[in-house]
């Protein structure tokens, strides 16, 4: 990570993106280079600064934040994403992940996690709104869990389970070792096997599986 952060917010609204640049940079070594007010602005913003993070608002004219997020991974812009939104929708949340966005930041509790969610993507880490994650799960229960996730996630041993909770909790492998007093390749070796044992494949599915079983855990 470089020793500042360099951050482009996008959002079509002036006084709530002066608001959060206004939280960003009271962070110490976090630097707001250029803001815009849709999608292919923030778009043309990145190519120029080249910054650590950009914070996308899911709604904007022009370019929404999602179609801007695929744009910067067909172009392989290096650039970690945050997508800003009010909607707590589940399915824009799989969306979001499956594009490859790292970080995912509601509105109403922007204040208050943007900051933490801005480190955790720099360091190439996961970041989702605890709201977000309290909004997944209760959509969840509301269905029907399926029998053979449900299956899956008894198999799990004891350890594996706190793993799980822990990556849910958006830990890294090796927070997650020093946490549980092992290596981190055997916190990479566990997360193979729950893997394997829920039926889901990469990270980004994996934390989405430990987001909606959080209380299962």
């Amino acid at each position: 990570m470089r020793d500042r952060i360099e951050i482009v917010i996008a959002d079509d609204h002036p006084l709530f993106r002066s608001g959060l640049r206004h939280a960003v940079e009271k962070e110490e070594g976090f630097v707001v280079v250029a803001e815009a007010g849709d999608g292919k602005a923030a778009l043309d913003r990145i190519r120029e600064h080249q910054p650590s993070v950009v914070v996308l608002d899911l709604d904007m004219p022009v370019m929404n934040g999602l179609d801007a997020a695929k744009q910067i991974q067909r172009e392989k812009l290096p650039v970690a994403i945050i997508i800003l939104t009010m909607h707590d929708d589940e399915e824009m949340f799989n969306e979001a992940m499956d594009i490859g966005v790292l970080g995912y930041v509601l509105k109403d509790s922007a204040s208050m996690d943007i900051v933490r969610g801005i480190a955790a993507v720099a360091r190439g880490d996961y970041f989702v709104s605890p709201a977000m994650s309290a909004v997944a799960l209760k959509k969840r229960q509301a269905g029907h869990v399926m029998t053979d996730a449900r299956a899956g996630l008894f198999s799990l041993t004891p350890t594996e389970r706190r793993v799980l909770k822990l990556v849910g909790e958006n830990k890294t492998s090796s927070e997650i070792a020093e946490l549980l007093g092992i290596s981190p390749r055997t916190v990479d070796n566990h997360r193979t096997n729950i893997c394997a044992k829920v039926g889901v494949s990469g990270n980004n599915a994996l934390l989405r599986y430990a987001l909606t079983h959080r209380a299962q855990l």
